[in-house]
């Protein structure tokens, strides 16, 4: 299901009081907008919430305007997910919001009581770049790869037929996807492996970008992934089966200053896991497809990368 909340939120710009009118925007929508705030941004009843309002009402939305009046987000979001429903053989429905953010991801997954939700934040698919909004200036034809993406990790999160760790975390939390306790509890592994699996359902499901694409990296990111290879892999494997959230904001989360990303002497590139966990994720994906591999556990890759080259398994 396509949800689009972009005409209410432009709606809460145009009001006397801006400040009022998104407040009333998000408590309609709490159940999912609260969500999105607590797992990316940070909770939005705290302190320092005040300011990020009051900065997103006030950036200049020029840049959405052109894309609104460019594209149909609605058709792109409906077709995106409905090809990327296909590709994973999605047997759980699956919400899509268009929202505009506050800054944080340009798109999210979340599961809210028990139900899958996609949410992507368009003021970072305008094509440019707005420092006021934080938008990264991502192409709108780049929309499908990060909706497939996050459809991904819905699968992995509530499909019945997933094995995944992260499924039995999401179900003992009540349905609740917490990204920030997954991240202190769930292994390395699982986590490397839940971005690799989602980086290759954006190829299967948008197949013929340029792999940098993919991965969310520019071009100059993904040259230097590849020539770190080794070294990455090499810095990673002893941690596979460790948690804490240091591992996540260290392989997986941009931003981070260069001494949480030092290892070993060396700097970790940025997002590097998202590399990392695709590699790992690769037998098994072209052993079974992506609809498989979405749902499979830690231990089914290993043993896919184990028979396609027996001693040398890089998720061993």
């Amino acid at each position: 299901m396509i949800i689009n909340l972009v005409p209410e939120f432009l709606a809460a710009l145009a009001a006397p009081d801006r400040s009022a009118a998104y407040h009333k925007y998000v408590e309609r929508h709490r159940g999912v907008l609260s969500a999105y705030w607590h797992n990316y941004v940070l909770d939005f009843d705290s302190p320092g919430a005040g300011e990020v309002v009051r900065s997103t009402l006030a950036a200049d939305r020029r840049d959405l305007h052109r894309l609104l009046a460019a594209v149909d987000l609605e058709r792109v979001a409906a077709e995106s997910l409905a090809v990327a429903a296909a590709a994973l053989e999605v047997d759980q429905e699956v919400d899509l919001y268009l929202t505009v953010g506050v800054g944080a991801a340009n798109a999210a997954e979340l599961v809210v009581g028990g139900r899958g939700v996609v949410v992507v934040c368009v003021e970072h698919f305008t094509g440019h770049a707005n420092p006021e909004t934080f938008g990264l200036g991502l192409a709108p034809e780049l929309l499908p790869l990060w909706i497939a993406h996050e459809v991904a990790h819905t699968v992995r999160y509530t499909s019945p037929s997933s094995r995944s760790e992260l499924r039995r975390m999401i179900t003992d939390a009540g349905g609740t996807y917490d990204s920030w306790d997954i991240g202190g509890r769930a292994t390395l592994r699982e986590q490397l492996l839940n971005e690799g699996v989602a980086v290759h359902a954006a190829r299967a499901a948008a197949p013929g970008r340029r792999e940098e694409h993919y991965f969310g990296y520019t071009r100059r990111q993904y040259r230097r992934m590849r020539e770190l290879e080794t070294f990455l892999f090499r810095t990673a494997q002893p941690e596979l089966d460790r948690t804490g959230l240091g591992l996540r904001l260290r392989y997986l989360t941009g931003g981070m200053s260069p001494a949480a990303r030092l290892v070993r002497g060396r700097v970790l590139p940025e997002r590097s896991g998202y590399y990392i966990g695709a590699r790992m994720a690769e037998a098994l994906v072209l052993e079974g497809g992506v609809a498989a591999a979405a749902r499979a556990s830690a231990a089914e890759f290993g043993a896919a990368e184990a028979r396609r080259a027996p001693g040398q398994a890089v998720s061993a």
